[in-house]
């Protein structure tokens, strides 16, 4: 038991540190927290697209996918170009605000632009895929029969934060409720989406 203890927090602490940084996906969770907005949809689809390739890493995936590094290349352009746009039209509402924060809930247009988005800043980010499927396979496979052990605590630990985040940012709320600040957040946004764009493309 106590080794299945220690297995599992090991993946816990493991992929909190790999998810618990500035990017494309959390940019996105937190600015849908924060306006209320298909909150429990985006955590859910955050958590289980974790879950989905972390349990390719642990499975091996990882090791046959890596033969294949032009599919890499090519979600590199591909989601380079994205963040891009979603970084253009963030740096948009900064020039021209959509005035202040609104908290009264989403329709359903605004739940499908959410879903859409969050799949493609998911799967289209080909550091998802070094990050939770080789890095944390290969991780994982060290602990041999615990690996998927391993595998739970690291899907855990994404459930949390992204849990954490989204509705967390809840509390920002009112602070936000002013257009100057929100503009300053898509600020933020622009930058962050921007910079990773150009570093995949960069990369690819």
């Amino acid at each position: 038991m106590s080794h299945a203890l220690s297995a599992a927090a090991a993946g816990f602490g493991t992929g909190l540190s790999l998810i618990v940084a500035i990017g494309a996906q959390n940019a996105f969770v937190l600015r849908q927290g924060v306006r209320r907005e298909a909150v429990l949809t985006v955590v859910a689809i955050c958590a289980l697209s974790d879950a989905a390739l972390i349990a390719l890493g642990v499975g091996g995936v990882g090791a046959v996918v890596a033969a294949w590094p032009g599919a890499l290349t090519a979600v590199g352009w591909i989601g380079g170009a994205f963040l891009l746009g979603y970084g253009a039209l963030a740096a948009r509402r900064v020039v021209k605000p959509q005035g202040a924060l609104r908290t009264e809930g989403e329709t359903a247009g605004s739940r499908r632009r959410a879903v859409l988005t969050c799949l493609a800043m998911t799967w289209l980010n080909p550091h998802v895929y070094l990050d939770t499927v080789f890095l944390l396979g290969s991780l994982a496979a060290d602990q041999g029969p615990l690996r998927w052990t391993f595998g739970i605590g690291a899907a855990t630990a994404s459930l949390c934060w992204f849990a954490a985040l989204g509705f967390g940012a809840r509390l920002l709320g009112r602070r936000l409720a002013r257009p100057a600040a929100w503009r300053v957040l898509d600020g933020l946004v622009a930058v962050t989406m921007t910079v990773l764009g150009v570093t995949l493309i960069a990369g690819s």
